[in-house]
C-alpha cells in the first residue's frame, strides 16, 4: 500500500511544481489524466478509475483550500496545513 505523501520540486531555490501522491495499492499505474480547466491541478487515474495522485504545476497559484476541494470531490481526505506549506514556500 502506497501512503499519502508530497512531493516538491524546487528549481534554482524555488518551488515550481509538486505532486500529492494518495494512497493506493501498490503497482497500480496511471493511464488517464484529467487536468482543471486552467490547468493548475492534474489527476492521474489508474485503470479502475481510482484517483492515484494530484500534479500541481504552480503551487503558488494554487491555495489549499483549492486542493482540499477538489480532494473531497475526489472522496479523499483534505490535507492540512501544515503538510501543504512546504509546496508554498517561495
Amino acid at each position: 500500500m502506497t501512503e499519502r505523501s508530497l512531493q516538491v520540486t524546487y528549481r534554482k531555490g524555488r518551488t515550481c511544481a509538486a505532486y500529492l501522491h494518495l494512497s493506493h495499492r501498490t503497482g497500480e499505474k496511471s493511464v488517464r489524466t484529467v487536468a482543471s480547466a486552467d490547468g493548475l491541478l492534474i489527476v492521474d487515474y489508474s485503470t479502475s478509475g481510482h484517483p492515484l495522485g494530484i500534479e500541481i504545476t504552480a503551487p503558488q497559484a494554487v491555495p489549499l483550500d483549492r486542493l482540499n476541494q477538489l480532494l473531497v470531490e475526489l472522496g479523499e481526505v483534505p490535507l492540512a496545513a501544515q503538510d501543504y506549506m512546504p509546496a508554498r514556500a517561495a
